[in-house]
């Protein structure tokens, strides 16, 4: 199973809007602290809304996943880097970093549920967060933006290992009999 570490931003209902929050992303290169270059690609497309957004992951290293503790580390630390360049990007109604975060919420389902959710890393337009008069966990991003501080990537062996999974799986079918 193949697990996507991306930025995932809703850019909102016009889709020249997402093509340049996409350019915004390609061709930077983000260097780890081991020297590694990661070029980014992005992509965009339409949710259930018809709201668009754009995916920007990191060639050769997104469909890792996080299998280790030191992949934990290297997704973080490129998170930490995908933040740092989504600071300068162009216009976006809200953005998040991590595994699988593809269309984490509608916009309809993020205004409903913003005035409790608690998602480290979310960055929200400052007129959302406004509009629905959200919880006080957030901080100033940038101008014209807010967040919820990311707090990393973390190793869970439960998810990366299927065999760890069916034997805890086992364990609880049994404790059920």
């Amino acid at each position: 199973m193949v697990w996507i570490f991306s930025l995932s931003a809703e850019c909102g209902s016009e889709e020249i809007i997402a093509s340049k929050f996409a350019q915004h992303f390609m061709g930077p290169i983000l260097t780890l602290s081991n020297g590694s270059p990661c070029l980014c690609r992005a992509e965009t497309f339409q949710d259930i809304e018809n709201n668009w957004w754009c995916r920007v992951y990191p060639n050769n290293i997104s469909e890792l996943g996080i299998d280790s503790p030191e992949s934990a580390y290297l997704m973080t630390e490129l998170g930490i880097l995908l933040y740092k360049h989504l600071r300068t990007a162009l216009q976006f109604r809200y953005a998040l970093v991590g595994v699988e975060v593809d269309e984490f919420r509608t916009y309809s389902e993020l205004i409903e549920d913003l005035p409790n959710l608690s998602i480290p890393g979310l960055v929200l337009a400052k007129k959302i967060q406004q509009e629905v008069e959200a919880l006080q966990v957030f901080r100033l991003f940038t101008s014209g933006y807010v967040w919820q501080p990311y707090e990393g990537e973390i190793y869970n062996p439960l998810m990366a290992s299927p065999d760890l999974k069916n034997k805890l799986d086992e364990l609880l079918a049994a404790s059920l009999t």
